[in-house]
């Protein structure tokens, strides 16, 4: 049925529903409640085996054919994608929660930038308007928990932003090459760092089994399935618009910490949630009504 839908749609789709689907990410690590290190480790894992589960169905017996046609720069997705990853939980440890997503909030302007400066990626006027709207949209609903924090959490979270930002432009000099597979080692790479870590720290142990059953949950089923979708995104959008959309999560996110754990976000936060999901929302409107006009006139409105 995807396909039936226009190209851009396509990507808006796959990008936007795989931010909604990651959206628990923050509220199931606060259930949890393991040391980092534990929770990269399993993560790693269990992203990993996702994975591989949802490349065996989506290819089947195409599968190490699909790993091999990412090629090296298949290796480099893989590795942005886990220093997003360290960058993005590590941050969470040495600074406030806040700071990490207004820092974060920012990877659609790395995006954009880097296209321009590698890909030479023209985007319009409106993406780029959109993107300042919601990198204030995404301050207004961390500003109780932001703060001067620490330059090493900082650090920590601007490389998350820049990885991820890389990482989706780096797709792009790929046309029409999917680099979802190359997730799987990245989960492997995280993996290995954080058992190294964990050996180093006094050994690893079997998590609770509550803590196991949401960890399963998380990382099993909802990252691979979300970051598949997501990781497909550049195909069919430019790096910046699948960083924008990713601001989904973090709008969704915090709804589900109110609604579930009782953390009512302050009306600052509210305003800056409606600024975001308004800015996107008008700027998908817009688009809709431009790739009608173009089709009406017998044009393929494929990048827009």
């Amino acid at each position: 049925m995807i396909h039936s839908l226009s190209y851009r749609h396509q990507g808006l789709l796959l990008t936007g529903g795989g931010a909604l689907i990651i959206s628990p990410d923050a509220l199931l690590i606060k259930l949890i409640g393991l040391p980092d290190s534990e929770i990269l480790l399993w993560r790693g894992l269990l992203t990993a085996l996702g994975f591989v589960i949802i490349m065996l169905a989506r290819h089947r017996a195409g599968t190490v054919a699909a790993y091999r046609r990412c090629g090296g720069t298949g290796i480099g997705v893989a590795l942005l994608f886990s220093f997003s990853t360290f960058g993005f939980v590590l941050g969470n440890q040495y600074t406030k929660g806040g700071n990490v997503l207004m820092i974060l909030a920012g990877a659609p302007l790395i995006a954009a930038l880097l296209s321009r400066l590698f890909l030479a990626e023209r985007l319009p006027r409106r993406t780029w308007l959109a993107i300042w709207l919601c990198l204030v949209g995404t301050s207004l609903i961390v500003l109780d928990d932001a703060g001067a924090g620490s330059w090493v959490g900082n650090g920590f979270a601007l490389l998350a932003a820049t990885a991820l930002a890389a990482n989706f432009t780096l797709c792009r000099t790929r046309p029409g090459v999917d680099m979802s597979p190359m997730l799987t080692l990245s989960g492997l790479i995280v993996a290995a760092v954080a058992a190294l870590f964990g050996l180093a720290g006094g050994g690893i142990a079997l998590p609770p089994v509550d803590s196991l059953l949401l960890l399963v949950l998380l990382c099993l089923v909802l990252l691979p399935l979300g970051f598949t979708l997501i990781q497909r995104g550049p195909l069919y959008l430019p790096a910046a618009e699948v960083g924008l959309l990713m601001l989904l999560e973090v709008v969704v996110g915090t709804l589900w910490v109110w609604w579930l754990l009782n953390e009512r976000p302050a009306p600052v936060a509210l305003v800056g949630g409606a600024l975001v999901l308004g800015t996107l929302l008008a700027k998908g409107l817009y688009e809709r009504r431009i790739e009608r006009r173009l089709r009406a006139q017998g044009a393929a409105p494929r990048g827009l």
